[in-house]
């Protein structure tokens, strides 16, 4: 998949995205959590965490829906971009970073993060496309490797507020 169809495909489901996480922001993840992703070659119960991270380049916070699967008691996340050629920028500010915080429904943690390697990475990689299959036509799509991001709770905080975000990250 080229940059271009990728931004086509960004750019359909920026409103969806925005509204997703301002729903489950404003519920207080009591919605959001748990969306159909039938439309976009998923399951009908897929889950959905915010993540929360500091720009790297900017210092604004932002708050960003994504996929995600447990495995081992930690949180995964693929750095997927809809398959296109560059890596999403919340993975860049995450890598910068020495933890990220997250939220699934109504719990938030403050986290740990590491990259999977080798036979654990292949492991993980088949899991979530188990889980979202269409992971592994965004990776047919590209020419690099799809990052997947693990995260471990190191202790629960409040929940996220979109008066937490300082900046507005285009989806």
């Amino acid at each position: 998949m080229s940059d271009e169809s990728s931004a086509e495909i960004r750019d359909a489901r920026q409103d969806w995205m925005v509204q997703h996480r301002n729903m489950y922001l404003n519920s207080g993840g009591t919605l959001g959590h748990i969306m159909d992703l039938t439309a976009v070659g998923g399951h009908s119960l897929g889950t959905h965490c915010l993540i929360k991270y500091t720009g790297r380049k900017s210092g604004k916070v932002f708050i960003t829906p994504l996929c995600y699967g447990i495995i081992g008691g930690e949180v995964v996340l693929a750095a997927s971009k809809g398959g296109a050629d560059e890596h999403p920028a919340w993975y860049l500010n995450i890598r910068a970073a020495d933890e990220v915080e997250f939220q699934i429904a109504s719990q938030a943690f403050r986290a740990s993060w590491r990259e999977p390697e080798g036979a654990e990475r292949d492991k993980i990689w088949n899991f979530m496309v188990d889980c979202y299959p269409f992971y592994a036509n965004y990776q047919a799509s590209t020419q690099r490797q799809i990052p997947l991001l693990v995260m471990k709770p190191i202790e629960e905080i409040e929940l996220f507020k979109v008066s937490d975000a300082t900046g507005e990250r285009k989806f």
